[in-house]
């Protein structure tokens, strides 16, 4: 592995009800990779009937959200109107924009279950000239995802362009997002982009021949390739693009700006901002203020 490489261990994050989530970005080495400033892996977790995992209804500026299920389901309320089950293989991406408030919770046909919830959820800064854009939602089905056989490896295109093939979520910026499936002796070069990192979902991988455990995130050299491979099935996910400089965060909120936060902030605060229909509950802004 280069020697200019970063190793970034994640660090468990409770949401509320005993979910847990490891946190990797950002981290106090690493802001952000890319446009990817916020990278949470969940589960697999089981939850029993009585079990509440919902995320109630919260606001966004200044950021896209990007949520992809490996097990699972969850329901997308959002203040645009859109309602979405979010099931595994499809890239739901969310852009706040000036604002924009979403749940995300268990599918009424679920409750009564034990199930399982394992998947990622992922923040992209949005350049400075689209942080007030209209808010949206894009759901792309999973079967809408290119996938290909990379050196014994099954590589989904998630975002962006890799081996030939092009995904077709639309983000805002150069992004990269790849869905890696190793079996043991799959090997291949990782595609170049201007910043990248490779995350363990499951299983051990190797770079260049070092074992890295899973739920680590190496964050890689500028213009290094080095052969991903492994001894035993994984998974793994890459992400990476063109960075977008320094932004400043607050609670669910994203800017450039200082003073943008304050505002979302007051606004929140003020419940100016717009509602979620057929949402009733409101999460009050935390204790510490930007």
């Amino acid at each position: 592995m280069h020697p200019e490489s970063l190793v970034l261990d994640p660090h468990t994050k409770d949401l509320g009800g005993g979910f847990l989530v490891r946190r990797l970005l950002p981290a106090a080495a690493r802001q952000a990779v890319g446009p990817f400033l916020f990278f949470d892996h969940f589960g697999p977790t089981v939850a029993r009937p009585e079990d509440n995992h919902d995320a109630r209804p919260h606001p966004h500026i200044g950021l896209a959200t990007v949520t992809y299920l490996f097990e699972g389901a969850m329901m997308h309320r959002d203040s645009t109107g859109v309602v979405q089950r979010i099931e595994p293989g499809a890239i739901n991406w969310m852009t706040a924009g000036r604002g924009i408030v979403h749940s995300e919770r268990t599918p009424d046909d679920l409750r009564a279950t034990t199930r399982t919830s394992h998947g990622l959820q992922l923040w992209c800064a949005l350049p400075a000239a689209d942080e007030e854009i209209e808010p949206s939602f894009v759901h792309t089905p999973a079967a809408a995802i290119p996938v290909l056989d990379v050196g014994g490896a099954t590589v989904r295109v998630l975002v962006g362009s890799a081996f030939g093939a092009t995904s077709p979520v639309a983000p805002r910026s150069p992004t990269l997002y790849l869905d890696i499936a190793l079996a043991e002796g799959s090997a291949f070069p990782l595609p170049l982009a201007e910043e990248r990192a490779v995350y363990g979902v499951a299983g051990a991988f190797e770079l260049d021949g070092e074992r890295i455990e899973p739920q680590r995130m190496v964050v890689l050299a500028p213009g290094d390739e080095p052969m991903l491979s492994a001894t035993e099935d994984a998974r793994v996910v890459l992400i990476g693009g063109a960075p977008l400089g320094h932004r400043f965060l607050y609670w669910n909120f994203v800017a450039s700006r200082k003073e943008r936060l304050l505002q979302a902030a007051e606004d929140w605060a003020a419940q100016r901002f717009p509602a979620v229909p057929g949402e009733t509950e409101f999460i009050p802004l935390p204790e510490r203020r930007p």
